[in-house]
């Protein structure tokens, strides 16, 4: 069975910078495209990060590009969030998933595409 579970959420003020962790557990990590999403209360949960199986591609949506990079450590079955520069509105629950994907190169965005969900962290972006 497939786990997933983030770390490394908490508080930070605006221009700061924060590191998420997506530990994965389970299945085959070198198949599984990885994506973090954000979730604001009573809002849809979208991406804001993802990383094909094969770790060679990634897309950011344009609100963090140039501010957030992930990746993927296939030895540690973990991948990352850099987020750098943060704002307000980057605040809100992060949620790491999983979707195992038969093409290595493709990068899923829709929540729908993925499998195995965390339980989420959260960020909070104030000073």
């Amino acid at each position: 069975q497939v786990q997933v579970t983030e770390s490394g959420g908490g508080s930070v003020q605006p221009g700061g910078s924060l590191r998420l962790a997506c530990l994965v557990s389970g299945g085959s990590f070198s198949e599984f495209a990885m994506g973090w999403f954000r979730q604001a209360p009573g809002k849809e949960r979208k991406a804001v990060a993802v990383v094909s199986a094969s770790g060679t591609n990634t897309w950011y949506p344009d609100s963090v590009k140039g501010r957030f990079t992930i990746s993927k450590d296939n030895a540690a079955t973990t991948v990352y969030l850099q987020m750098d520069s943060l704002k307000p509105e980057d605040a809100g629950t992060y949620l790491c998933a999983a979707s195992k994907q038969r093409i290595a190169t493709y990068w899923p965005t829709s929540a729908w595409e993925y499998d195995t969900w965390g339980q989420g962290t959260q960020i909070t972006v104030s000073s």
